[in-house]
C-alpha cells in the first residue's frame, strides 16, 4: 500500500469523535449462554443488568474518568432498553443523587430492581434515548422494549422525546430484522450523528447493531485495522472512532483562520511562476 492510499486528510470540523459502548452483562446473556432457547423466553423481556453487569459498568465508569473522556463528552445517547440505559447512566452519569438536589436524577434508587443508589444528573452530559441504535428487532423478547411511560419515572433526567410511540411498535413476534436491515439502520443512525452539533458523543448500544453497522466500514483499510473496526464488542467494551462527513451531511462550522487580515497582495510564489512565462525562463536560467 503506497503512502497516498494509506493516509487520508479531512477538515477537522467535518469529523466527530464517537465512543461506542456495548451494554454490560444482562440476565439474558447468561441464560442464552447456558441454553439458546432462553432467547425466546418472556422471562428475559427487556433484560436488565446482572450484578456482574453492574460491576462491569463500574469498571467502565472508572475508565471514562481516568482517561479524561468524561470531561470532553458532550452528549450520551442510549438505546431505549433497560440494559443500555443502566449501563449509560452508571458509566457516564453523575455522582450519587440526594433528595436535596434541585434537579431530577438520571436514575432513581433501585430502578429496575437494581439494588443501586440513585444517580445524579448534575455535572454530567445530557442523555438522549434513540430507537435507531437499539438491538435486532423482532421475535426475541429480550429485545422488546418497555413502554416509554414505564422508563420515565425510573430515569427522570433522560430525554425520551425523540421516540415517537409509547409502546414498542417496531418489535414483531414473528418477524426478525435481517443483518442487512440492521446495517442500513445503523448507517442511518451514523448519518444522523453527523447532523448533531456536539463534537464528541458516547453511544451505548448492543452487539448486533454495532457489529452489523461496523462491518460496512474499513474496506479501504489494512486488514489489522479492519479487525479493530469489525470485531464483536464484549460486554461494557468502549471503542472510540472518528466519524467523517464526506458529503456535507452535517453543518459544523470551521474554526479555521482565513489569514492575511487585512488582505494584501499574497499570490503564492508557485502560482506566480506558473502564470508568468518570463519568470519561468528566468528561474530556469538560475538553476544549475
Amino acid at each position: 500500500m503506497d503512502v497516498a492510499a494509506a493516509v487520508n486528510l479531512y477538515p477537522s470540523h467535518r469529523t466527530k469523535i464517537i465512543h461506542l459502548v456495548r451494554h454490560a452483562q444482562g440476565f439474558h446473556n447468561v441464560a442464552i449462554d447456558e441454553n439458546w432457547t432462553a432467547a425466546l423466553s418472556e422471562d428475559y423481556f427487556d433484560a436488565r443488568l446482572t450484578p456482574l453487569g453492574w460491576e462491569q459498568t463500574d469498571a467502565l465508569r472508572k475508565h471514562v474518568r481516568s482517561s479524561g473522556f468524561f470531561k470532553t463528552i458532550e452528549l450520551v445517547i442510549t438505546s431505549p432498553m433497560s440494559r443500555t440505559i443502566q449501563t449509560a447512566v452508571g458509566a457516564f452519569g453523575g455522582e450519587e443523587h440526594s433528595d436535596d438536589l434541585n434537579v431530577p436524577p438520571l436514575m432513581v434508587e433501585d430502578a429496575g430492581d437494581s439494588n443501586r443508589p440513585a444517580i445524579s444528573s448534575l455535572n454530567c452530559p445530557p442523555f438522549l434515548a434513540i430507537e435507531d441504535c437499539r438491538e435486532s428487532i423482532g421475535i426475541t423478547p429480550c429485545d422488546r422494549r418497555r413502554n416509554i411511560s414505564e422508563y420515565r419515572p425510573l430515569y427522570p433526567a433522560i430525554d425520551f422525546s425523540m421516540i415517537e410511540h409509547d409502546e414498542d411498535v417496531l418489535w414483531k413476534p414473528d418477524v426478525r430484522e435481517t443483518d442487512d436491515e440492521m446495517a442500513a439502520r445503523g448507517l442511518k443512525f451514523f448519518k444522523w450523528l453527523l447532523t448533531r452539533k456536539e463534537k464528541e458523543i458516547a453511544v451505548v448500544s448492543h452487539s448486533g447493531i454495532l457489529f452489523n453497522s461496523m462491518r460496512e466500514f474499513g474496506n479501504d483499510c489494512d486488514v489489522f485495522i479492519q479487525s479493530e473496526i469489525r470485531e464483536y464488542f464484549a460486554n461494557a467494551e468502549l471503542r472510540s472512532i472518528v466519524l467523517i462527513d464526506r458529503s456535507r451531511i452535517g453543518s459544523d462550522s470551521s474554526n479555521n483562520f482565513p489569514g492575511g487580515i487585512p488582505r494584501g497582495l499574497d499570490l503564492p510564489v508557485d502560482i506566480a511562476i506558473k502564470k508568468n512565462p518570463e519568470f519561468q525562463k528566468r528561474l530556469k536560467s538560475l538553476v544549475k
